[in-house]
């Protein structure tokens, strides 16, 4: 049995770095033959309703890098069943699906993640079981122009294709889509970086304080060294604990240097100054 499918996305999003996942709201389409429900009459193709499915043979497609999936049922189930007289059956189902996305955090905030989406025949290879896609790869996964552009990303553009998975049950035909997805640096810029540079730039004033007053120049020096700790700790909430170091922690990791040796440099002068 040939399967030919195509999915029309209506929203990606939110994304999330800690659980490495990603969610996608989309209208999936399957459509195939089958001669044993074709039939001869004035309407060319019969509209029927989605309780019939249960009558009727369907492929048992599923998502392979799916975590969770909801077909969606307010206010009834959101599903089209058409057959045509030559027996060929169009099933769309809408699904908001949670898959997972694996990602790479080594040059964050200023990354490209690839967030995929995998789906073929759970039960069936490729013997029995064939999935194409319907307008061929480039034109056979739609996105709604109006969600290309997320809170933290951008989407830049997707590629669609298939691929061969063999295990021992069989060969399998498994569809792919992967989604580029580039991060957008504007609420790093505020939250992070900016304080970061401006907390540096406060640590420097005290090479213009008189190094007679120490209450001072302490104060401020570790002061600066404190803040800088917490922001630290603050930027990598967000994120899963990884590892290696992103571009981020490189970043303040000079900053703090920077902070740091502010304040031993006046350790420095108070002690030499002392001899």
């Amino acid at each position: 049995t040939v399967v030919m499918t195509d999915i029309y996305v209506t929203s990606i999003g939110p994304v999330s770095e800690v659980d490495m996942e990603y969610t996608l709201d989309c209208f999936f389409r399957q459509t195939w033959q089958d001669t044993r429900l074709q039939f001869t009459g004035p309407p060319k193709e019969l509209r029927l309703n989605n309780v019939m499915l249960d009558k009727i043979w369907t492929p048992d497609t599923y998502f392979r890098n799916g975590k969770k999936a909801i077909a969606h049922t307010m206010t009834t189930p959101n599903k089209l069943f058409r057959i045509q007289e030559d027996g060929t059956v169009l099933y769309t189902m809408r699904l908001t699906i949670h898959a997972e996305c694996p990602m790479m955090l080594e040059n964050f905030p200023m990354d490209t993640q690839i967030c995929p989406l995998r789906f073929g025949s759970y039960g069936y290879p490729k013997e029995e079981i064939e999935f194409h896609w319907k307008y061929g790869d480039k034109k056979s996964v739609t996105i709604s122009e109006e969600d290309r552009r997320l809170n933290q990303y951008e989407l830049q553009r997707h590629e669609a294709g298939k691929e061969l998975k063999i295990s021992k049950s069989g060969h399998y035909i498994i569809m792919t889509v992967d989604f580029y997805l580039k991060r957008n640096m504007g609420y790093f810029l505020i939250q992070t970086y900016l304080p970061c540079i401006l907390i540096v730039v406060l640590s420097w004033v005290s090479f213009w304080i008189n190094k007679e007053s120490t209450p001072a120049r302490v104060a401020l020096g570790i002061t600066t060294v404190l803040t800088m700790t917490t922001l630290s700790t603050s930027a990598r909430h967000s994120l899963p604990k990884v590892s290696y170091a992103n571009a981020m922690d490189w970043f303040i990791a000079v900053c703090f240097a920077f902070v740091f040796a502010s304040l031993v440099e006046y350790a420095c002068v108070n002690y030499f100054s002392m001899r």
